[in-house]
């Protein structure tokens, strides 16, 4: 296993900042933001490392540069809009930009894009499966073609009221998975998968790691925490942050050495990277990064220096 982090939370450094902070604290790779220069419309968003949009020959060639003399590997490119909007003029433009993160993914030998599904919040999943299908089927022969895997990352994108009553994102649970994989069976459709989101749903974090083993693509490492008391006032139909806090691996409720027992069984070898969304440690630019390395120190207590490298 290679562990690594995410960029967004680093989102006021150049990409030569992050790439030495990454080398610096010994970290083996960095899953990279490419959203569209410009503001962002949520947190963690609008982040910009490489910029797809604009990238020549050169560009790839210094970038790939800039990693390799660090010994350094990029995870994935990341790109977290929704192609599902209601607004299908918005939502080609996040298609159209998702198509450009994936064809930069293979020019820069990376092969790797995560993202969402995306989806309508005011309709069901049946509802929104035909969009599904018209905005997937050729994103995905797009990967196909350029020997590029997606990774879908399972977050529910349900944490406020302007996500209700659903979320943004269709990929939620196993039974969405199942689907999802039987009606695109592709070896480049596949899970950024992160058991956080799993947990405040009130489900099994461990079990779908067995079943979906060849689908695991990119892992996600972050905690949540879930206030029980809180739960037991507002319910399970509460906008989800009324009742659990995204927290660093460690401070939550996710028992990590079970997490990587199985991922050990499995015989996972794949990237494994610390999203930091634990909002006590993001007040400053030495917040963020000590919380990198706070989030490291615990997860290399069950990734051995040799499963590390």
């Amino acid at each position: 296993m290679k562990l690594g982090f995410v960029s967004a939370i680093l989102a006021d450094q150049t990409l030569d900042e992050v790439l030495d902070f990454a080398a610096s604290e010994g970290f083996s790779c960095v899953e990279l933001m490419c959203w569209p220069l410009g503001k962002a419309e949520r947190r963690y968003a609008g982040v910009t490392h490489i910029d797809v949009a604009e990238l020549s020959d050169g560009q790839i060639e210094e970038i790939n540069g800039q990693v390799a003399e660090r010994g350094l590997s990029i995870s994935g490119l990341g790109y977290y809009p929704n192609p599902l909007c209601p607004d299908h003029d918005e939502a080609r433009v996040y298609i159209d930009h998702l198509a450009k993160v994936i064809e930069a993914s293979a020019k820069l030998g990376v092969n790797v894009v995560n993202t969402f599904i995306g989806r309508d919040p005011a309709k069901s999943i049946d509802d929104n499966w035909p969009r599904f299908l018209e905005v997937w089927r050729p994103l995905v022969k797009r990967a196909e073609d350029q020997g590029v895997r997606i990774g879908i990352e399972n977050c529910p994108m349900f944490f406020s009221a302007d996500e209700w009553p659903s979320g943004k994102n269709l990929a939620i649970s196993p039974v969405v998975w199942r689907r999802m994989f039987n009606d695109i069976s592709s070896d480049s459709l596949g899970l950024n998968y992160d058991p956080s989101h799993l947990l405040w749903q009130q489900m099994d974090y461990l079990k779908p790691i067995k079943e979906f083993s060849e689908k695991l693509f990119h892992i996600h490492t972050k905690d949540a925490w879930v206030d029980r008391d809180a739960l037991n006032e507002v319910g399970i139909l509460a906008t989800p942050l009324e009742y659990h806090a995204p927290k660093l691996p460690g401070l939550g409720d996710i028992d990590w050495g079970s997490f990587f027992s199985v991922l050990g069984q499995i015989g996972y070898t794949g990237p494994v990277c610390i999203e930091v969304e634990d909002r006590p440690y993001e007040r400053t630019l030495a917040g963020r990064q000590g919380a990198l390395r706070q989030s490291a120190r615990f997860l290399h207590n069950f990734m051995t220096e040799e499963l590390a490298e």
